[in-house]
């Protein structure tokens, strides 16, 4: 494997490529600004001037970026048989799908219902954006499955990790009427690995967390 240099946010989606490292036992470097967003993207700026994200991976001579994109290249040219279920398994179509979920459907419903929140506050939440359901449907599956990507730890997983929590963070649904979730999230914050991107990444915990909205933006139980 190439060396692979993270360029990275304190708790934000470049979290993702280093757990999946984490997880890997591969080494990396990280390079951030502790306690500096305005620093750490400084120096995305420096690399990746044109689009400076985070996450911003230098792999061989070139400049990735999307989280989900890094890790599907790392996992399929460096990691073949890991954190995946198998091509031709029953479990393979489901991973797909979660490991998409997290940045196609949840995290852009909960961020327009956010968004709206902080510029207006509704008369009622619309059916056609909300949050809470689909969160919902990550719940239901957790109630019967228990991981996102199979029977067994996936890069679904870590994709969603970081969707959930975020959304936990915004204060969007009421969080005690997801004990799956919770559950799940759990065991991902226990993960050795987890805690080790949490030393390395995140060690001075949450920085410039988003402003949660009020209780009363979260919908009425049905």
């Amino acid at each position: 494997m190439p060396p692979i240099t993270i360029y990275h946010l304190e708790g934000r989606r470049s979290e993702r490529v280093v757990w999946l490292m984490e997880e890997l036992g591969f080494p990396y470097e990280l390079k951030f600004v502790n306690n500096s967003l305005g620093g750490s993207l400084a120096e995305i700026r420096k690399v990746n001037p044109k689009m400076p994200t985070a996450p911003t991976v230098i792999y061989e001579d070139q400049v990735l970026m999307e989280s989900g994109a890094i890790i599907d290249v790392i996992l399929r040219r460096h990691a073949p048989g890991k954190l995946m279920p198998a091509l031709d398994s029953p479990e393979y179509p489901w991973h797909q799908i979660w490991y998409q979920y997290a940045e196609g459907s949840l995290l852009p419903r909960v961020g327009t219902d956010y968004n709206v929140w902080q510029i207006k506050p509704p008369e009622r939440r619309s059916p056609l954006v909300d949050s809470e359901n689909v969160i919902r449907f990550a719940e239901d599956w957790l109630t019967t499955h228990p991981y996102f990507g199979g029977a067994q730890f996936t890069s679904a997983d870590i994709m969603m990790e970081f969707a959930l929590r975020y959304t936990w963070l915004l204060n969007i649904v009421d969080t005690d009427r997801y004990p799956a979730i919770n559950g799940w999230l759990a065991r991902m914050h226990a993960r050795p690995a987890y805690q080790r991107m949490v030393a390395t990444a995140r060690p001075n915990g949450m920085i410039g967390p988003p402003v949660p909205l009020p209780d009363e933006a979260r919908p009425p139980p049905r």
